[in-house]
């Protein structure tokens, strides 16, 4: 698809630009000569691939999306043609630590948005990321579809699946009728990797630090199965879906699952193998996670909705998904940090000529 035709000179929002996906989403729309306008807190980590990008927004606000006041504001000031609500407290193991913020910024932050659509109604098509681990896992071998029961025992899990819960609640009263000039849809995407990420507690940034420093990666939990795919794979659809919002009543108030190409999920085991291929003096070993905080070991996503009513396929293979990512931290690296978003860009362009 031609997204530029799209984007180009269109007013569009992102939320929690200064994120992982966040940053990668305003690079690809930037690079569509789209009109960005930005919302985050405080950028999450140093290094910053938001900063390395140094993309050109119209506007970049600084406050929390659990504001009603400030995010109603920003939507009416901007009257945005494209809407792609990213920002969220997107760690686990956090949750644990402040399960209140999870919940303000993951369920409450969806709600503003919702809220402050509701209320404008201008015409917009806005696109809820929210994350696999909306659902309900009990360990079941067959993937998880958008029908299946949403849920979770941990305050991450729990707080995504309130804000699916709460997308539906405004689609069903007020979204999916005649009266409103909204057109909005989530997406739940597995486990994303790519260049440029630096979160604590994610197995890809802590083998890449680690490694940059010859030392030893110690896996907490290499058996556990996630949906890998590369950052480009989820944004590929979230655009491909804001576009389909557009031109397709059919999609509107719809949810869909954003993963891999292959059947099979691979545990973190594999995944680790994969990178070191392309990290010289890469190494690791396997321990028990001593603080045994509960995290689901079995994961994988049925993506047939997205294929059949959005076309959506995925480009990259496992492999590729691996050898992209750690030849982009490989590259961090070795080189000059201003040169990495001409690398970003590059894969930007590669990716989306598949």
């Amino acid at each position: 698809m031609n997204y530029t035709q799209h984007f180009k000179n269109k007013k569009v929002l992102i939320t929690g630009h200064t994120g992982f996906k966040g940053s990668w989403l305003c690079k690809w729309l930037s690079l569509l000569g789209a009109d960005l306008y930005a919302v985050s807190l405080d950028i999450p980590t140093s290094p910053s691939h938001y900063e390395l990008l140094n993309i050109n927004f119209k506007s970049d606000e600084r406050y929390d999306i659990s504001s009603f006041d400030h995010i109603y504001k920003s939507i009416e000031v901007i009257r945005p043609d494209f809407i792609f609500h990213l920002a969220a407290q997107p760690l686990v193991l956090k949750s644990y630590e402040n399960p209140y913020a999870t919940y303000m910024s993951n369920s409450m932050g969806t709600l503003n948005i919702l809220e402050s659509l509701k209320r404008q109604n201008h015409v917009c098509s806005a696109v809820i990321i929210t994350s696999d681990k909306c659902y309900e896992n009990i360990g079941k071998k067959v993937d998880y579809s958008e029908e299946d029961r949403l849920g979770g025992i941990d305050p991450y899990s729990t707080s995504k699946a309130s804000a699916e819960l709460i997308f539906k609640g405004y689609c069903n009263a007020f979204f999916n009728t005649s009266k409103s000039n909204v057109r909005i849809a989530s997406a739940r995407a597995g486990n994303v990797i790519g260049g440029g990420d630096w979160a604590i507690d994610r197995i890809v940034p802590d083998c890449m630090k680690s490694w940059s420093k010859q030392e030893n990666v110690i896996l907490r939990n290499p058996t556990a199965t996630r949906p890998w795919q590369h950052v480009l794979e989820p944004i590929n659809g979230y655009l491909k879906l804001a576009v389909e919002l557009t031109n397709n009543d059919k999609i509107n108030c719809e949810s869909f699952n954003f993963g891999p190409i292959e059947p099979i999920s691979y545990t973190v085991e594999n995944l680790v193998s994969e990178l070191s291929e392309f990290f010289e003096g890469s190494k690791w070993s396997i321990e028990d996670d001593a603080n045994n905080l509960y995290e689901a070991n079995l994961l994988s996503l049925n993506c047939n909705k997205a294929f059949k009513l959005l076309n959506f396929r995925s480009k990259l293979n496992f492999k590729l998904t691996s050898e992209w990512t750690s030849k982009w931290y490989s590259s961090f690296y070795k080189k000059n940090m201003r040169e990495h978003s001409k690398f970003t860009e590059q894969q930007i362009m590669e990716f989306s000529e598949k």
